[in-house]
C-alpha cells in the first residue's frame, strides 16, 4: 500500500482505465505499460467502445512502442501467427465496428496486401523489416495512427 492520497475522481478514473503490465529481461526495453495513454483513449469509457475500436486503440499503442525499439534502417511489419502467409509491412490500420480489425500494407516483394480479421482471432506478431531503399526515413505508422486518433475521434 502506498501513502498517496487520491481524489474520488482520480480513484474513479484509475478504476475505469484497463491495466497493462509488462516485464522485460532488459530493463531498458521500452515498456508499453509505462507509456502515456493518449487522452483520446481515456475520453471514451471502455464499456462504450466496440471490441474492434478497443482492439484498434491497443494495437496502436503496441505498434508505437515496438517502433521505439527500431533503428533508422527498419520499419514495423507483422507476421501472420499460425500461418505461412508471410509478412505484411504495416502501412495502415483500421476497424469496422463492432468486431473487425484490418491491416493495410505490402509484403516484402512490394505486393499490396490487406488482412481483415475478427477481433476474437487477433494474433499479431510484430517484426522489424529493413526499410524500403528509396525512402530517406523509415515510416513510423504507430505514431501517425496515434496522431490521427487524437485529431479525428471515431464516429459514435
Amino acid at each position: 500500500m502506498d501513502n498517496d492520497i487520491s481524489t474520488s475522481a482520480e480513484l474513479a478514473e484509475a478504476a475505469a482505465l484497463p491495466r497493462c503490465y509488462e516485464v522485460h529481461s532488459d530493463p531498458k526495453t521500452p515498456n508499453a505499460a509505462a507509456q502515456p495513454v493518449p487522452q483520446s483513449i481515456k475520453d471514451k469509457p471502455v464499456e462504450q467502445k466496440s471490441p474492434a475500436e478497443w482492439a484498434y486503440e491497443r494495437m496502436i499503442l503496441y505498434i508505437q512502442n515496438f517502433e521505439k525499439t527500431l533503428d533508422n534502417e527498419h520499419e514495423v511489419a507483422m507476421g501472420f501467427a499460425g500461418s505461412d502467409a508471410g509478412v505484411l509491412r504495416i502501412e495502415g490500420m483500421g476497424y469496422f465496428e463492432p468486431d473487425i480489425i484490418t491491416f493495410y500494407g505490402s509484403d516484402p516483394t512490394g505486393t499490396k496486401t490487406q488482412l481483415v480479421q475478427h477481433v476474437s482471432q487477433l494474433s499479431v506478431l510484430l517484426r522489424a523489416l529493413p526499410k524500403q531503399v528509396e525512402q530517406a526515413e523509415p515510416e513510423r505508422i504507430g505514431f501517425r495512427l496515434a496522431a490521427a486518433m487524437d485529431d479525428t475521434p471515431p464516429a459514435e
